[in-house]
């Protein structure tokens, strides 16, 4: 919970002293706004609040949600973007605390639903800070803001790994069976790995520990090309084999394909 917060209160840093023209500025999103982004966190926050605490409710928002995805979420960022600046932080900053306060008090066995699968406290929190620092990404992108990678970016690293089966399948395509080996550098210079390791010790020059299908490179870079904030080739990874082509549609988000526009 503790990650999800300290990387809102970032953001909120970023946009806290911006004027009203500041807060229309575009962003990578197409047709959103820095105010589209904020508006965009407060609500999956306050859903998520709603989420965790009335599931009957909840229900509604999936049913919304389903019978028009994009559009959803497009309506939603426009409806809050509409907010006075200083309303629309506040409600932020409320939002995000409360939830905060839930995740923490909540039985970390419990499950609550969601657009993907139902998740555990622990889970919704690492979810909120990989969707905060992304669009945190976007806004800081708006900026011209070149902003300072944390060890924080080792839950989202993780959950891109996790989501490697669900970015086939809501592409309608078969998942690899065997594990890919992912080796990255932390921001903080140790060295973060997943998947198996075969051959000879090696790392992120190119040799992927032997392992044929690997991704190899920073984890600031992984992190961005998971959430769809850049592309593999805007980027220093290095991969090989069926992780190449992964890499093309990872999503570390729920919902269908993503658009370019990234929203």
């Amino acid at each position: 919970m503790a990650a999800f917060l300290a990387e809102a209160e970032d953001i909120d840093a970023l946009v806290a002293g911006l004027d009203e023209t500041g807060w229309r500025r575009d962003t990578p999103a197409a047709g959103w706004t820095i105010a589209h982004q904020i508006a965009h966190l407060a609500w999956t926050d306050e859903t998520a609040v709603v989420a965790a605490t009335d599931p009957t409710r909840f229900a509604e928002y999936l049913a919304a949600a389903g019978a028009d995805p994009f559009g959803y979420v497009d309506r939603t960022a426009a409806e809050g973007a509409d907010a006075a600046p200083g309303d629309l932080l506040e409600r932020w900053r409320c939002s995000r605390e409360r939830l905060g306060g839930i995740l923490a008090q909540s039985d970390s066995r419990s499950r609550m639903p969601w657009f993907g699968p139902p998740m555990s406290p622990r889970s919704m929190a690492t979810a909120r800070l990989m969707e905060t620092w992304a669009h945190g990404q976007d806004i800081a992108d708006a900026l011209g803001v070149r902003r300072t990678p944390t060890d924080r970016l080792r839950d989202i690293a993780h959950l891109g790994v996790r989501t490697r089966d669900y970015a086939y399948a809501v592409h309608g395509l078969p998942a690899p069976t065997a594990e890919f080996r992912i080796v990255l550098i932390s921001p903080s210079g140790q060295l973060w790995t997943w998947g198996p390791k075969e051959g000879p010790e090696g790392g992120p020059d190119g040799r992927h520990d032997g392992n044929p299908d690997a991704v190899t490179g920073s984890a600031e870079d992984f992190c961005l090309v998971v959430t769809q904030r850049r592309t593999p080739e805007e980027t220093g990874l290095v991969a090989t084999g069926a992780a190449r082509d992964w890499l093309a549609i990872a999503q570390a988000f729920a919902g269908p394909p993503a658009r370019t526009d990234r929203p």
